[in-house]
């Protein structure tokens, strides 16, 4: 198979995006750091331990050589977590076509990244690493999806950002179909900075939808989860502002309240399903503080990114000086500083 398209990541989204291509006729090839993931696709045609009980077109071949997958390819996706990017992309950079700059790069991971000036945003850290063709010209995917829905055909819109439009146009041409639309948008930071923030935002909707459920007399509604909503993406747009965005209108489109509304509302979301947890089954208990919880993020079985991107959301609001208590007072959660319970009731207490 004389594959053009790569997917670098073989969790559920990964893999999702990976069928999306192939159900259009062409052929991908998708990395897989696990080897019994890389055979459980090639032998089973599945992804049984990230996407259970979905087939998958003959026309994806896995492989566990990085090198191999990336190696002369018009189109590649990093679609790793947003801790193991970096990883990813100095493991691609000896890759020929890469180094040339005739692979056209997205990236579906969502998150902020750290460096020696602080947590930033996905694409300008990238950009140190790669070569120079790739100034400008990466490409962000994102938007309100989840994998369990995509990958069954459910109707879903997704935005491609770049500060190249022709980019930006090609990856919204190799992933629509009848039933997943794309659209393309130059705010590159805001959509980045929405679709990392959220998932801090999701955390504290799960940790609210969990309280109001088992509260029989609670005081707390479907109106309060909208209101704590509505401020959650309050300081999304805040944060946004601080680090570039440039289009207002990127926080009303699906990048912004559709991207947040989904994640925090969702069964399928897992930051909504972690700060159900920390309610329901007192997950933080057994964690020091929130480096403690990311180094053992394994354990949980699942991977909320809105952890990482909470103890991130928090450097940068006191760099740029934000008000953003959803985010910060979630961070301080994570980190064993405040209860959960009363950090929910100073909330709203605030909001008076």
């Amino acid at each position: 198979m004389d594959a053009q398209i790569a997917v670098l990541g073989a969790g559920a989204w990964g893999t999702t995006i990976a069928k999306v291509i192939a159900e259009k006729g062409k052929d991908v090839v998708i990395w897989s750091y696990e080897e019994t993931i890389k055979d459980d696709i090639n032998q089973k045609r599945q992804n049984s331990r990230y996407l259970p009980d979905i087939n998958l077109p003959e026309t994806i071949r896995a492989t566990s050589d990085i090198e191999e997958a990336a190696e002369e390819k018009q189109f590649l996706i990093y679609a790793v977590p947003s801790m193991f990017l970096l990883d990813t992309v100095k493991k691609t950079l000896s890759v020929n076509s890469i180094r040339e700059g005739k692979t056209v790069i997205a990236v579906i991971t969502k998150g902020f990244l750290p460096s020696e000036h602080g947590p930033r945003l996905i694409l300008e850290t990238m950009e140190d690493y790669l070569p120079g063709f790739y100034q400008k010209s990466l490409v962000y995917i994102s938007g309100p999806s989840h994998a369990e829905e995509v990958s069954c055909g459910k109707i879903t819109g997704l935005i491609a950002a770049s500060e190249n439009a022709k980019n930006s146009i090609r990856f919204r041409d190799l992933l629509k179909t009848p039933n997943l639309f794309v659209y393309s948008s130059f705010d590159v930071h805001g959509v980045q900075a929405s679709a990392a923030a959220k998932n801090v935002i999701a955390i504290a909707f799960g940790m609210l939808d969990a309280i109001k459920s088992i509260g029989g007399s609670s005081i707390f509604g479907d109106g309060t989860e909208s209101l704590l909503l509505a401020a959650g993406l309050n300081e999304i747009q805040i944060l946004g502002k601080a680090l570039g965005a440039t289009h207002p209108e990127t926080f009303t489109s699906i990048a912004g309240i559709g991207d947040l509304d989904v994640t925090c509302r969702s069964i399928f979301g897992r930051n909504r399903r972690f700060g159900r947890e920390i309610i329901e089954k007192n997950i933080l208990e057994s964690y020091k503080d929130i480096d403690d919880l990311l180094s053992r993020i394994g354990e949980i079985g699942y991977l909320p990114e809105g952890i990482a991107a909470a103890k991130y959301v928090r450097i940068l609001a006191e760099k740029h000086k934000l008000k953003i208590p959803v985010s910060v007072g979630l961070s301080r959660i994570l980190n064993r500083e405040l209860d959960p319970y009363e950090f929910i009731q100073k909330l709203f207490d605030g909001m008076r």
